[in-house]
């Protein structure tokens, strides 16, 4: 377990929440699944729910505003040090800002965007909160990725705002390429595979760890979500597609004997 008390660099994801119709059934989903414990906030803050483990953020858990029609899903935050900057260098590279900048004092400054693609990612300017403090550890982010209907449009996109450079692991069949900052890699960019259903948009995807992905997936079932496949290895992990009791699809992901285990990993 890592944790961790500075700020992320510009480009890394650094935080991810979740916003669902349900909170408290979201809460305890979450929490059976990865033993979080949730603290939600007050009226102010829109009840929105701090994720803890061990006493430190992994991630958020909020409920979708009634009066407005957004879709229950989770959101990879983009860390950037200054959000007014990059919100108009999305819109410069064909982007689109879906919700304007926000303060959120003390902690600090938001905004949500797509991009030309249509995937939705946020940005945040970290102040008081500086997004996910722990991680190398069952219950915390893995990995962060962009899954494209048009990867040759969202490639250009992604390095002219953010400035990755890109690892190519693409096949005759699989198209994807790790993203790099300074070449370590912080994410991935690939293509909505063609046995996905039409209707799935461009979108992030999360990963979490977990001690064991196929325990994992049987937890998942047992608190009402669902296993989309089989766990599988690769040589970043044992994964597999889930999604939770409200529909909301993540993966989930175990160190194997490719992988290895990162470095500062506790059960």
């Amino acid at each position: 377990m890592v944790f961790r008390d500075e700020r992320w660099p510009d480009g890394t994801p650094g935080w991810v929440d979740l916003l669902v119709p349900d909170q408290a059934k979201a809460m305890a989903f979450y929490s059976g699944l990865f033993g979080w414990t949730v603290y939600p906030g007050g009226e102010e803050t829109g009840f929105y729910g701090m994720a803890e483990l061990r006493g430190r953020p992994v991630a958020g858990i909020g409920r979708t505003p009634p009066d407005r029609d957004i879709p229950a899903v989770w959101t990879t935050y983009l860390a950037v040090s200054d959000v007014d900057r990059t919100a108009a260098a999305v819109t410069e590279a064909g982007g689109e800002i879906v919700m304007p900048v926000l303060e959120v004092r003390p902690a600090g400054r938001m905004a949500v965007a797509a991009d030309p693609a249509g995937a939705v990612f946020g940005l945040w300017e970290a102040g008081d909160h500086i997004g996910t403090q722990v991680t190398a550890a069952p219950g915390t982010p893995a990995w962060n990725e962009c899954m494209s209907r048009d990867h040759p449009v969202a490639k250009p996109f992604y390095e002219e705002v953010f400035g990755y450079g890109f690892q190519d692991l693409s096949s005759d069949d699989f198209t994807y390429a790790v993203l790099l900052i300074d070449g370590r890699p912080i994410g991935g960019l690939g293509t909505v595979p063609g046995s996905a259903p039409p209707e799935v948009p461009s979108h992030w995807l999360t990963y979490f760890w977990v001690a064991d992905a196929d325990a994992g997936a049987a937890k998942v079932t047992e608190l009402g979500g669902t296993v989309q496949g089989k766990p599988f290895d690769s040589p970043y992990g044992r994964q597999v597609r889930v999604t939770d009791d409200q529909g909301v699809p993540f993966m989930i992901i175990a160190p194997n004997e490719q992988s290895g285990e990162p470095e500062g990993w506790e059960v």
